[in-house]
């Protein structure tokens, strides 16, 4: 009988080897780049991701704004969540003290016993002193009842604490979403912004920084606002020459905002080391002693509105068309402003955005 063998497996070697090395790698690449698909990342320019970080810069300041807006409502709501507890507190101490008292009224009543009052004049062997006590008793029932009535009008007012305090408590949880949601929107952005420009070679983000520095000479007035920019470009008064403030409240908002140039952007900061754009102009204005509302879109509303060539120092200046950035008008076509995490508080031509609208303050 035959014997049955199990094939010899065939060697590969040579160029079959090869022929079959190159096909496996072949299909492994294939394989890849299917797998890979919608994920690779194109190369962009620094110009690409400069316009690309620029726009998430906006995107999130428009929603830093909204995130100042409902902070401010959420730290009025818990004030006021506050206050109504202190006051409740206190109505319910009063209110057990009014509780305690009618208590030992009562108690008292119950001890003297509750004969009627014709049988105690008949048995009196003294009926006018008689008469005398049941005035004062008819007195001090007309007293009880008095009290029992204003307990009752603090327990409704109570009730009516607690039904406040309730529905505050829901608004505070309500601003607290949307801080949360406002918050993740602006962590988003400015993080995606970051991986942008971490995909540049330090010699591009070098490059890019030196021209974002060289925007606001380019962009003045030729060499006399190049001069201007650069001589307040460090931190301290306004430079020699620089336009007057119409008086003293908008002075010190000026004042303080050339204190403030150089000062780090940080999304959500009012200083007095850092700021965004409505917090820059807020605790300009504060130092000034005038109180500013927190956001750019309310800010706008807080003053008499000026036009462009009406300007003053110490105006407040709008950009953009939902009024999501805010600087202060210093004179000369400059601003003083908090432009983004990229760039520290910085002087600036009003030019350098589409121009929304002015309010004057102070």
């Amino acid at each position: 009988m035959a014997q049955h063998r199990k094939p010899k497996q065939r060697s590969f070697s040579g160029q079959t080897a090869r022929t079959a090395a190159t096909l496996a790698l072949a299909s492994a690449a294939t394989a890849t780049a299917f797998e890979g698909t919608g994920h690779a990342e194109p190369r962009l320019s620094a110009g690409e991701v400069k316009a690309k970080v620029d726009k998430l810069y906006r995107e999130a300041e428009v929603a830093t704004e909204k995130y100042n807006g409902a902070k401010e409502k959420a730290d009025r709501a818990e004030e006021s969540l506050r206050d109504l507890r202190d006051e409740a507190a206190r109505k319910t101490e009063r209110l057990n003290s009014a509780r305690r008292g009618l208590g030992s009224l009562a108690t008292a009543q119950y001890r003297s016993g509750a004969m009627d009052p014709s049988v105690q004049l008949a048995l009196s062997a003294e009926p006018d002193a008689f008469l005398d006590r049941a005035a004062r008793a008819d007195h001090a029932g007309r007293r009880q009842a008095a009290e029992v009535a204003d307990v009752r009008r603090q327990v409704r007012e109570l009730d009516q604490l607690r039904t406040e305090a309730d529905d505050t408590l829901g608004d505070l949880k309500s601003r607290q979403a949307d801080l949360k949601k406002h918050k993740k929107t602006v962590t988003g952005k400015l993080g995606e912004a970051k991986r942008l420009l971490a995909r540049l070679t330090a010699d591009e983000r070098a490059r890019l920084a030196a021209a974002e520095r060289g925007e606001e000479a380019a962009d003045a007035d030729g060499a006399a606002g190049s001069d201007r920019a650069s001589r307040a470009d460090t931190r301290g008064a306004a430079p020699t020459g620089a336009a007057k403030a119409p008086n003293a409240r908008a002075a010190r908002a000026v004042s303080y905002a050339y204190k403030a140039l150089g000062s780090p952007y940080v999304w959500g900061a009012t200083g007095p080391n850092a700021f965004d754009c409505s917090g820059l102009t807020q605790a300009a204005y504060r130092a000034a002693g005038v109180s500013l509302p927190r956001t750019t879109y309310a800010q706008i509303d807080a003053g008499r509105r000026v036009g462009r060539s009406e300007l003053q120092p110490g105006d407040l200046v709008f950009f953009y068309s939902g009024i999501s950035h805010v600087g202060l008008y210093v004179g000369d076509g400059q601003m003083i402003h908090a432009p983004n995490p990229s760039a520290p508080v910085r002087l600036a031509p009003i030019d350098q955005m589409p121009f929304a609208g002015a309010a004057r303050v102070a």
